[in-house]
């Protein structure tokens, strides 16, 4: 069975961390913003960092003999406020034959904002936040 999941929730509620607990590959936009080493965000960059995520994602659910031996596990962690944030993801999935799994993580642990965001910028995301039970 191939899999994607979707990892949704604010700065700090551990995504990343999750992600890396359920194996196979792991892709987020923060991941653009890693040079030599280090998260060096840019606001002006963002769309260019969820256009490079997007296209990971489809490059690795994209059929070949590679992929389908080792990718048939993508997870993808990002904050995903919004419902069409998700849509690309969804659509490409079904595209190849992936079920797709969302998952919000709440961070009930006291989890620190490892990027900086602003809690004025938190907020805003938490307003936007929307879900489906």
């Amino acid at each position: 069975m191939k899999e994607l999941t979707l990892l949704r929730g604010a700065p700090g509620s551990g995504k990343s961390t999750f992600a890396k607990t359920l194996g196979g590959l792991h892709i987020e936009a923060d991941m653009f913003f890693i040079k030599d080493g280090e998260y060096k965000f840019d606001y002006t960059k963002i769309k260019d960092a969820h256009n490079d995520c997007k296209r990971k994602v489809h490059k690795a659910m994209h059929p070949s003999l590679f992929r389908r031996l080792f990718y048939n596990t993508v997870v993808v962690s990002n904050t995903f406020t919004q419902e069409w944030e998700m849509r690309f993801y969804e659509i490409i999935a079904r595209k190849y034959g992936y079920i797709v799994f969302h998952v919000v993580v709440e961070n009930r642990h006291g989890g620190v904002n490892e990027h900086g965001v602003p809690d004025n910028k938190l907020e805003i995301m938490r307003g936007r936040f929307e879900i489906k039970l």
